[in-house]
């Protein structure tokens, strides 16, 4: 007997529900907060940087989801390779084998890291830190995991402990015995590193909360007061990685930095498949794996999929073909240099910064007595206000998506897809300047939505 199931007539018949069964089966608050900031926007295709709504209409992503989308929606190599591994009817998972293309997409990913040795893959960028940390605190002996301020790693439970945002954390505790650092604090790194107990420090590169990078010289001298004590350097790359920032790895940046562990993620499914890896040194997967009795000690089920493998594989020989890691590079430093020129001209805005193709642009408190008031205004019903407000109408007038850079921060992040050109610069400059304008004039539609996101948040305290 054949099991019918048809796909296409059910998004069909159903298609139209999307906002109804998600805010009866999911999470409820999430269709509500689409509706207040006005986001409910129905999307039916995508392709590249670019996507379209029921109307027809071409939006510009500047956000990749989250990150995921490094190479853009739908690349033709990438569903090739899906394609194909599907076609090829592999026997896969069986648990008691060893198929070439986790092995493949291992050596792959290495050459990128050459004082790396072996990779570890799971699902997810959260299950990639979990990986990290479990490691860490087992080769080392020690329970305690540094992490900086405001960092954030994930949303599982030992990720969490080292999520330097307290919102994520409140209600989940107990936690892992962590300890947070400022990030560049090398002073208060070398204060708990005495204390003997510290296994590592997790450190992003580029916090993704606010788009800080690391002091220059901050990773190198991390790397060599863990070492002096005994412990070890875990880079987070699971949104810095895969070229984001104008390098494969965010840490690449700075000569000398080898971390002991490295976590990936996010670009390397293609959009496609979830999939985590935790790169690392020789001896510790030899430690953690030590002998046949402990073969199965840290595994994932899903892990190594061929699927997941294949979208990898596919990945890494796009980069490589269409030089995406250095157009990455230019087409960010392009962005980012003339996102600089207007914080002269607009006194709301008060900083653009970041590397490659992950840029923060911060607004602030500005001088004039008229919009001091309004800010001040902003400022005292919930902080990030302003930020949201920005996000808003790129979206609605220019349809450009964009995303607040964390909660109670007045900071956007731009994580477009790594292949965007100087055509979508030119397209988010100009509507980002024509924004700026209209909050500067002191009026308009702008200030308007921004009563109404001081309503909502009164409402919700």
């Amino acid at each position: 007997m054949t099991s019918e199931f048809d796909l296409g007539r059910l998004l069909a018949e159903r298609g139209a529900e999307r906002y109804e069964l998600h805010t009866k089966y999911l999470n409820h608050q999430l269709p509500r907060m689409l509706h207040t900031i006005g986001f409910d926007k129905v999307y039916d295709r995508a392709e590249g940087a670019h996507f379209w709504d029921a109307d027809g209409e071409d939006h510009l992503d500047m956000l990749a989801g989250f990150g995921v989308m490094g190479l853009g929606r739908h690349h033709p190599v990438v569903r090739k390779a899906l394609h194909d591994v599907l076609d090829a009817q592999l026997a896969d998972l069986t648990r008691f084998d060893c198929q070439p293309l986790p092995g493949l997409l291992a050596e792959r990913l290495l050459t990128h890291s050459p004082h790396l040795d072996r990779v570890f893959f799971g699902n997810s960028g959260t299950e990639a830190v979990e990986t990290a940390l479990k490691f860490a605190r087992f080769v080392t002996g020690r329970p305690r995991v540094l992490y900086c301020d405001h960092a954030f790693h994930g949303l599982t439970t030992g990720s969490l402990s080292v999520n330097g945002e307290s919102g994520f954390r409140d209600g989940f505790a107990p936690l892992l015995p962590d300890t947070a650092v400022p990030l560049g604090d090398l002073d208060a790194l070398a204060r708990e590193l005495k204390k003997g107990d510290v296994a590592a420090l997790i450190v992003e590169p580029i916090q993704g909360k606010g788009v800080h990078e690391a002091p220059p010289g901050y990773l190198r001298a991390a790397q060599e007061l863990l070492h002096k004590h005994k412990a070890l350097l875990i880079a987070d790359e699971v949104q810095t990685g895969l070229g984001r920032t104008g390098d494969f790895y965010a840490y690449q940046h700075e000569e000398g930095v080898e971390p002991d562990l490295v976590c990936v993620a996010k670009a390397l499914s293609g959009g496609y498949v979830p999939v985590g890896a935790t790169l690392g040194k020789d001896w510790i997967f030899k430690r953690v794996y030590s002998s046949m009795d402990r073969v199965l000690v840290h595994s994932a089920s899903f892990g190594s999929n061929a699927q997941a493998m294949a979208a990898g594989l596919a990945v890494l020989s796009v980069m490589e073909n269409e030089q995406i890691v250095a157009n990455a590079r230019a087409t960010g430093e392009q962005l980012r240099s003339r996102l600089a020129a207007l914080v002269g001209k607009y006194e709301l805005l008060a900083d653009v910064r970041g590397r490659g193709l992950m840029i923060g642009i911060e607004f602030g408190r500005p001088d004039s007595l008229k919009l001091r008031g309004r800010w001040t205004m902003l400022q005292a019903a919930r902080k990030g206000l302003f930020a949201q407000m920005v996000v808003v109408p790129l979206l609605r007038r220019h349809r450009i998506l964009t995303q607040v850079s964390g909660d109670h921060l007045e900071v956007i992040k731009l994580i477009p897809p790594l292949i965007i050109g100087e055509r979508e610069v030119d397209r988010f400059v100009d509507a980002f300047t024509e924004v700026m304008d209209d909050a500067h004039s002191g009026g308009g539609l702008m200030w308007d939505f921004g009563k109404t996101l001081i309503k909502q948040a009164v409402a919700n305290r």
